[in-house]
């Protein structure tokens, strides 16, 4: 009895130190919100998914009509399936601000806790497709078929990798029932990832806007940061339930409400607006093979980071690369638009000039920050 209770004390003062006797730098902003909103948009979609796979049946023959059930039949099912999609935009949202803030207070100096985040993104992208696909209608039906057979680029082994995940030599009940079981499972890995992402977090510290030494000045995490979070968690819900409420399917596409047919092809094949810019990079080199590397590089280049080195932790010390910083983010803006688009000119040519422009700006930040601590010598 007395080493449980000695087990469970111990227990109890861990969770304190890592929520409530947590230091941190005294004079972190808003941004520093978007860690805990992640956390929050994570625990929505894992609890209204849980709630949407109830009723959901994962079978050619009965996916549409079943998610139709849950819209109609289902007490409140339409409010649990618009805050599945909606919450889904704002998770990415948040992971990309999340990591914008990282990248201009130089967050990929704590190694572990970077990676550990560009892993997180990898399985979060892989969910959030399988997610888009089990609906069963006309844009997932076709998003599954040319997404993943991209894979098919691959020399030797392409087809065949493409063949298994299909179960079959075509998208059918087998591959769709794969998605489902996936998208169920892995959020129970990416939930142990972001737990990990904590530790790492935890254990390195947090930076802050100064770039200053994380120990320098730190206060306790509670009360005054929950404050901060709870404040965030009230605009995010006022925001998130008006577009439940009244604009639920802004950013869902029309076609997707009829049923997959395998012999009507739509107009326009895209995938959700999350994917448009890695999207649009791929369609913007000719070669199949080229473009799903620069699709997958779209996102791996975020580990290229971790090889800069500076003597500050921030770009406002960096003012020429700090303007190029926001070029880089216009520039995803403007790739996602045009991944939106047909593939015609001008568009093809735009998306070439900023996919250029795009791998192009990881060797910028590296190099000009190097040639500014040096000038600083």
């Amino acid at each position: 009895m007395y080493n449980y209770k000695l087990f469970r004390k111990s227990k109890l003062s861990q969770i304190n130190n890592f929520v409530v006797d947590l230091g941190s730098p005294s004079n972190i902003s808003y941004f520093w919100n978007f860690g805990s909103l992640l956390g929050l948009s994570m625990l929505i979609q894992f609890v209204t998914g849980l709630f949407l796979t109830f009723h959901y049946a994962a079978n050619v023959s009965v996916a549409f009509d079943s998610v139709i059930h849950i819209m109609r039949d289902v007490n409140s099912g339409w409010f649990i399936r618009y805050s599945h999609i909606n919450g889904a935009s704002f998770f990415f949202i948040f992971v990309y601000i999340h990591i914008g803030r990282g990248i201009f207070y130089f967050s990929f100096k704590k190694s572990m806790v970077w990676l550990s985040g560009i892993f997180i993104l990898l399985f979060l992208m892989m969910v959030a497709f399988m997610g888009y696909i089990l609906p069963w209608g006309q844009m997932s039906f076709w998003g599954a078929t040319v997404i993943t057979n991209l894979i098919s680029s691959i020399p030797s082994l392409g087809e065949t990798i493409v063949y298994w995940i299909w179960g079959g030599f075509s998208v059918s009940n087998s591959t769709l029932n794969r998605f489902f079981s996936f998208h169920f499972v892995f959020p129970f890995l990416i939930m142990f990832l972001i737990l990990m992402h904590l530790i790492f977090l935890h254990t390195h510290g947090s930076n802050n806007p100064l770039g200053v030494v994380g120990s320098y000045d730190k206060i306790w995490f509670y009360p005054y940061f929950v404050v901060k979070d709870c404040l965030g968690f009230f605009f995010f819900l006022i925001l998130y339930l008006f577009l439940i409420c009244f604009f639920p399917l802004i950013l869902v596409d029309s076609e997707n409400f009829i049923m997959a047919n395998s012999l009507v092809t739509p107009l326009h094949i895209q995938p959700e607006w999350y994917y448009l810019f890695s999207y649009a990079i791929l369609r913007s080199i000719p070669n199949k093979l080229g473009g799903v590397v620069a699709l997958f590089m779209s996102i791996l280049m975020l580990s290229v980071f971790m090889i800069c080195k500076s003597k500050f932790n921030s770009l406002t010390y960096y003012p020429i690369i700090d303007l190029v910083y926001y070029l880089f983010v216009v520039s995803v803006i403007l790739l996602m638009w045009i991944g939106a688009n047909q593939v015609e000119y001008p568009f093809y040519f735009l998306g070439q000039a900023l996919s250029l422009f795009f791998f192009f700006f990881f060797y910028i930040y590296i190099y000009m920050v190097s040639f500014w601590d040096l000038l600083l010598d």
